[in-house]
């Protein structure tokens, strides 16, 4: 396509080059093709169930392992859409009303009924108080929108343009923490080096830095010395060269008013540039959203520890496979034993051809499926909760493999495919360990491990205008779509996601 000046200006100030725009509006042009779904991943086939013995195992493996290892938590999210139902109240709702009863919104009602459980509820409160409001008052006589005036917006706490990370989430006994404090918390039970420090890194955007950085410099000294560590907090944005450009119906680019290129965030799967950035061998990713109280961690660090170490386990199988094959000191037997892994273990299934190439074609072809990153997926029992889901995927070239996904990636016109949908049992609760090391201690480039014709394409509106975004493969689906895969039964006692704010009022956040 044709750019000015301006443009090409523009392009080089966010990294991005005019081959990867082509590339972007082709993209929205052709659209990306659906996966093909064989069948879902199920315990026994595709999902490992461990047993009381082996968690023992894997989780000792881990305590007694010593290799620097991160967390990684992707926080950039504002909070908005927590709110979405009390943002549309304050605007849509009358000023004042004789009980909640009144309230046609169940979930408002259950809000107002239980606003006490939550716990922002002193700050709340408070911020009243110093502008001479009492929240009871407030409460008793049916003010429900001046409560979210103080509750949602800048006169206030401001709940509904911050971050999750930085909100209220839970009562202890004599504190209440944040998102962002329950990660430190459970980050010194395993994200530990040399026991002695705890090493967590958050995705943040820009707008949010302020607010991270206070809470780091108020929280930091009082958990450094609650578990006798020290914590190396670090944080990262989205880079600029991973936003897309908008276009409009037409597939034409979309202008700002001031003449310049409307670009968008392209969604997690940009954090894979992130996590290519970090030093770290082994690294933990969970959501931001998903922690809990200290009284129900102990499945959390359990589990993490163990899925951690059937990590270790696998990776040192495949590192020595890929040793024996670089020195050449292998049979036919060997390869046979080292494809047949590959198949059952790693669940990754070659293409017909494999049969039909010579020994060294065949040990050549194992050492590219074998030297690849590496991630094992905790997976969840579906009990309605939304989500991506584990299934054995088939490819371009024949192979068949693990694969993380959507929905959205699915052609559900095809009433096969929705029928293999509809039927799987488990889903992902983004619950991962990954080792980004091949099996010479060498860092692997992650970015040339994803497939570029898994992104997602959406309606937006900018303006009050339709506008089409896109999204680049998501973090966990084709941002990790070239690794080896393991997935393994986790229970759902580790995943409490807080989707809107009264998942707060869960027994799992009380």
């Amino acid at each position: 396509m044709h750019l000015d000046p301006k443009d090409s200006k523009q392009l080089k100030q966010k990294g991005i080059s005019p081959q990867l725009l082509d590339q972007q509006l082709e993209h929205f042009i052709k659209g990306f093709p659906y996966l093909k779904i064989k069948k879902p991943a199920t315990i026994g086939d595709g999902i490992l169930r461990l047993n009381n013995k082996e968690i023992e195992i894997y989780k000792k493996l881990y305590d007694d392992f010593n290799e620097i290892v991160i967390k990684f938590v992707p926080a950039s999210g504002a909070a908005s859409r927590m709110f979405s139902f009390l943002f549309d109240f304050y605007e849509n709702g009358k000023d004042h009303y004789e009980s909640t009863s009144e309230i046609e919104n169940k979930d408002v009602r259950i809000f107002f009924e239980n606003i006490n459980q939550f716990a922002f509820y002193d700050e709340l409160e408070n911020k009243l108080k110093k502008n001479n409001l009492s929240l009871t008052e407030l409460i008793e006589e049916c003010h429900f929108k001046t409560i979210l005036r103080y509750f949602l917006f800048k006169d206030g706490l401001n709940y509904g343009d911050k971050p999750k990370g930085v909100l209220l989430f839970h009562k202890e006994k004599h504190e209440t923490r944040t998102a962002f404090e329950e990660h430190l918390v459970e980050g010194a039970h395993y994200a530990i080096v040399n026991n002695t420090t705890a090493k967590i890194h958050f995705t943040i955007s820009p707008e949010h830095s302020n607010l991270f950085n206070d809470l780091v410099k108020k929280t930091l000294p009082k958990f450094e010395k609650l578990f006798n560590i020290k914590y190396e907090i670090t944080f990262s944005q989205q880079k600029p060269s991973t936003d897309i450009i908008a276009v409009d119906e037409n597939n034409k680019i979309v202008k700002n008013p001031d003449g310049t290129m409307l670009f968008r965030p392209g969604g997690h799967g940009a954090l894979i540039e992130n996590l290519n950035d970090l030093k770290e061998n082994i690294l933990f990713i969970k959501n931001i959203d998903n922690v809990v109280p200290d009284r129900l961690k102990e499945d959390t660090i359990t589990y993490k520890k163990v899925i951690a170490g059937l990590l270790i386990k696998y990776r040192m199988r495949i590192f020595n496979y890929l040793t024996q094959i670089e020195s050449g000191s292998y049979d036919a037997s060997d390869i046979k034993d080292i494809i047949q892994f590959i198949k059952t273990e790693l669940c990754f299934i070659p293409g017909d051809e494999i049969d039909d190439l010579n020994l060294e074609l065949q040990a050549n072809y194992a050492f590219q499926i074998l030297n690849r990153p590496i991630r094992v997926c905790g997976m969840v029992k579906n009990e309605g909760e939304p989500g991506g889901g584990p299934f054995w995927v088939k490819h371009k070239d024949g192979s068949i493999d693990l694969q993380i996904v959507e929905s959205s990636q699915v052609n559900l016109k095809d009433q096969n495919q929705q029928t293999i949908l509809k039927s799987s049992t488990h889903f992902n609760p983004v619950d991962l360990v990954i080792s980004v090391i091949d099996f010479k201690g060498n860092k692997f480039n992650l970015t040339m491990f994803r497939d570029p014709e898994t992104g997602f394409i959406a309606n937006k509106t900018k303006d009050g205008k339709t506008i089409k975004a896109q999204e680049l493969p998501g973090l966990w689906n084709g941002a990790m779509a070239n690794w080896n895969t393991i997935f393994v039964e986790v229970p759902i006692s580790t995943f409490n996601p807080v989707k809107t704010v009264n998942d707060l009022l869960r027994p799992e956040h009380q």
